[in-house]
Formats: C-alpha cells, sequence, structure tokens
C-alpha cells in the first residue's frame, strides 16, 4: 500500500488527515478517541482569551433534501479554563507520540500576551502551533482573529513576536475574508512562519426563519454574522489554496480547510498543494469514523495511479490551473445524449432553451419526448450534461484533434503583428477562419 506519512512545516503524521482547530477537537476525550479512530493529527480548538459562549449557535444551509450543506456558526473559542487544556493537551501528546498534537492559538495584540502563551503552550510537548487568525465573528470585534488576518502588517508583527520565541513550528492560519489571500500569507512567509492553513470560515448570515422573522441561529431573538463551512465552501478553498500554493513569495507548506468531506475531497487539496488537510464539518454530522473511508480511498486511490508516497501527489495538479488569456479557443466539444439511457425528464432541453444557446430540439418518437441536440450550433458550454440527473447520459465530444492551437493572447499578438486593431469584425473574421459559429 501507499505511504501516507506526511511531514508538513516539520509537523510529521501518520497520514495527512487532522481535524481542524473546532467543537471535534474541543478535549482530550475527544482527540484521543479520534486517534483510536485513525486520524494523523488534530489542531486543538483555539484557547487564548476568556470567553463565553451562547445557544443556539448554529445555522445550516440545506439543499434539496442535503442536511448541511453548509454549515454556520457562531461559536468562540475554547470557553474551558486554559489551564485544563493545558493538561490535557500534554496527556494526549503523551498517549499518542507518533500522531501530530497542534495547538491552536488567540490572544489579544500585545507581544508579553503572545510569547507568554506561546512558551506555555510548548511546555505541553506539542508539536507545533497554529496561529488563528482567521475567526470572523465575536472575536474579530475584539480585535483577533479575522482583524488580524485582513491586516498583512498585524499578520506579521504577531507571527515574528511568536517565532522569535517558538522552537516547535508555527502555521498561520489564515482568513478567506480578504480580497486576496496572498497578501497575509506572503506577510506569514516574511514573518518566519513555517507553514500556512487555509482556509477559515466565511463571513456568512445563514438566513431568516420565515415564521418567526429572526436571524438565524437566533440567541432571544437576536441574530448575527458567523463563520461558514461545510462542502459548500470547497471550490473557495481550492481557489485560495492554489493561490497560495503556486505564489513563489509565499513558498511554505499548506494544510488544507474547507468542505473536506471525504476522501475524494481531501485528494484534491493535496493534488492542489496541501501538505495536510483538516477536517471539521464532515465530523461533526457523521463522526470521527469517517477517517476510515478517508485512508482507504486515497490508499486504493493512489495504489491504482501508482503512486508510492504522498509527496508524489501533493501539488501534482498545479501546473494545470492558467490564466483565461492562455487557453485554447480552437479546443471544440459538442454536446452528445445517450438516448439508451435518456429518461426523457427534458430538463437538458429546458435549460439549453433558456439559459443557454438554443442547440437542443424537442421532438417526439414512439410516443414520448426525444432531446436531440443540433451538433452545428453547440457551443461546448456543458450545462446540459450538468443538470442532467442520469450519471453518463449526457458527455462532452471532443471535435478539433487538437493540431490547431490559438490563445487569446496570441491572438492579440498575431492582431498586432498584421496590424490589425481588435474589433468585432476582425474577431468575426477570425472565427469564421476556423469554422465557430456565435450565437
Amino acid at each position: 500500500m501507499a505511504d501516507l506519512s506526511t511531514n508538513c512545516g516539520g509537523i510529521k503524521s501518520p497520514n495527512p488527515f487532522w481535524l481542524a482547530s473546532a467543537p471535534p477537537s474541543n478535549s482530550a476525550y475527544q482527540n484521543c478517541k479520534a486517534f483510536e479512530q485513525g486520524w494523523g493529527g488534530t489542531v486543538w480548538k483555539t484557547i487564548g482569551e476568556p470567553v463565553m459562549n451562547v445557544c443556539n449557535r448554529y445555522g445550516s444551509l440545506d439543499v434539496n433534501g442535503m442536511k448541511i450543506a453548509g454549515l454556520n456558526n457562531i461559536e468562540l473559542i475554547s470557553d474551558r479554563h486554559i489551564d485544563i487544556n493545558f493538561k490535557e493537551i500534554a496527556e494526549t501528546k503523551k498517549l499518542w507520540p507518533d500522531r501530530a498534537v497542534i495547538v491552536s492559538l488567540m490572544v489579544e495584540s500585545k507581544k508579553e500576551t503572545w510569547q507568554d502563551l506561546v512558551k506555555r503552550t510548548i511546555d505541553t510537548g506539542c508539536d507545533g502551533i497554529e496561529l488563528n487568525y482567521g475567526c470572523p465573528h465575536g472575536m474579530s470585534e475584539r480585535g483577533m482573529g479575522a482583524a488580524v488576518g485582513q491586516v498583512p502588517e498585524y499578520c506579521s508583527m504577531i507571527t515574528e513576536w511568536v517565532t522569535e520565541v517558538s522552537t516547535v513550528p508555527v502555521i498561520v492560519k489564515l482568513t478567506p475574508n480578504v480580497t486576496d489571500i496572498r497578501y497575509p500569507a506572503r506577510a506569514a512567509k516574511k514573518a518566519n512562519a513555517n507553514a500556512i492553513s487555509l482556509i477559515n470560515t466565511i463571513n456568512s448570515i445563514i438566513g431568516i426563519d420565515l415564521d418567526t422573522l429572526e436571524i438565524k441561529p437566533s440567541v432571544a431573538g437576536k441574530g448575527g454574522h458567523g463563520g461558514y463551512a461545510g462542502p459548500a465552501v470547497k471550490p473557495i478553498a481550492l481557489h485560495m489554496l492554489s493561490q497560495v500554493a503556486r505564489d513563489s513569495k509565499v513558498d511554505l507548506p499548506v494544510s488544507g480547510i474547507g468542505g473536506i468531506n471525504n476522501w475524494r475531497d481531501a485528494t484534491e487539496f493535496l493534488l492542489l498543494g496541501a501538505s495536510s488537510v483538516q477536517v471539521c464539518t464532515a465530523v461533526m454530522h457523521h463522526g470521527f469514523r469517517i477517517v476510515e473511508d478517508m485512508i482507504d480511498g486515497l490508499n486504493n486511490w493512489m495504489d491504482e495511479k501508482g503512486f508510492k508516497t504522498l509527496n508524489d501527489v501533493i501539488g501534482k495538479s498545479l501546473h494545470r490551473i492558467d490564466d483565461f488569456g492562455n487557453f485554447n479557443l480552437l479546443h471544440k466539444t459538442t454536446a452528445h445524449i445517450d438516448q439508451d439511457k435518456c429518461i426523457h425528464c427534458n430538463l437538458c432541453y429546458i435549460a439549453c432553451e433558456d439559459g443557454a444557446h438554443q442547440c437542443i430540439d424537442l421532438t417526439e418518437e414512439n410516443g414520448h419526448n426525444k432531446t436531440v441536440v443540433r451538433e452545428e450550433d453547440c457551443v461546448g458550454c456543458d450545462l446540459c450534461s450538468i443538470v442532467c440527473p442520469v450519471e453518463g447520459c449526457i458527455s462532452m465530444v471532443r471535435k478539433d484533434d487538437g493540431s490547431e492551437q490559438k490563445t487569446w493572447n496570441e491572438l492579440l499578438l498575431q492582431f498586432k503583428d498584421e496590424g490589425k486593431e481588435l474589433t468585432w469584425e476582425n474577431l468575426a473574421e477570425f472565427q469564421k477562419q476556423h469554422g465557430i459559429v456565435i450565437h
């Protein structure tokens, strides 16, 4: 079987699956139970300033019968006494010396406060520290969490305070609630961080109860913004991960977080550069045992692909990310409907007719509707296959042979060399030359 062991910024674990700093990693009981199930590491629920939580704390976005497609929370950092947390962290590490025990920290922006907390944390024997610069609610109003992560200068300053005294690897956890996540990541690099973790939760209001008109979750009739997580945030997390992983000015290991629900999700994070992955919402929904399927799934996939170690996988798909201007304009696909699999729901016709380019005809055959693609008008947008409820019924078939390539950037250079300007007429001439029909 493949070797799943990993080293993320100097923190080693037998597999890349870590609990994220959240309710599932709140206590020694939970973390030890998770290790028994097979988790490779844990990031202890953030400790630091005295806090007191409220109830209710969670609000869920359910989509077409899928529970917790997204999860909003207004929970704060650990509300257990800091001394109890330190005691349990030390006990847990002694019981599980081969697992990664990372401690998430957050306190007020004072050098002496941070450095004292770091020294006390290291005394527990933990493997690393994660600096929580991401919490978007409650703590941010007190000048912590996202209030730090949104300002690169603050991010760099506090990280320097920590790295000055830390004898264990330091991970900086970033907030996604920024315009460009590369800037705080670069700030962490400048301050000698050993790794980055992302994303923390997204600022959100999950919804309103239409019976009571109260914000969800409701705290005695009041509500507010919270942190959004769960499967729905995965595309945003993957994008931000790729931004940081491709940035030569960062060049740090990354622990990926955000919407990881199964081994496939985790593998996507690894392929875009993550050295480890952190999971929260899926554990809150399904329990610790999901890691068994994650380990088996990743192992089997790596064996099938011939990957021997995790380093063979990490970042393997990064080179495929490019700017729009470098995409091939002459790549051509059209939709094909497998009539033997079609259940005649007509969703492809409706989607194409009302939401795309009107290239699917609705005909009648043997007493029922039949959907037929007019290939000469199909623009290859792929909407029909996405809305189709039958797996494999609609496929996008490549029509070009790959012998011709022209990107937008290359086309602009061609026009310049030919003394042409970019006009609708010149663009239409290029499209006609290559049989591209716009309608």
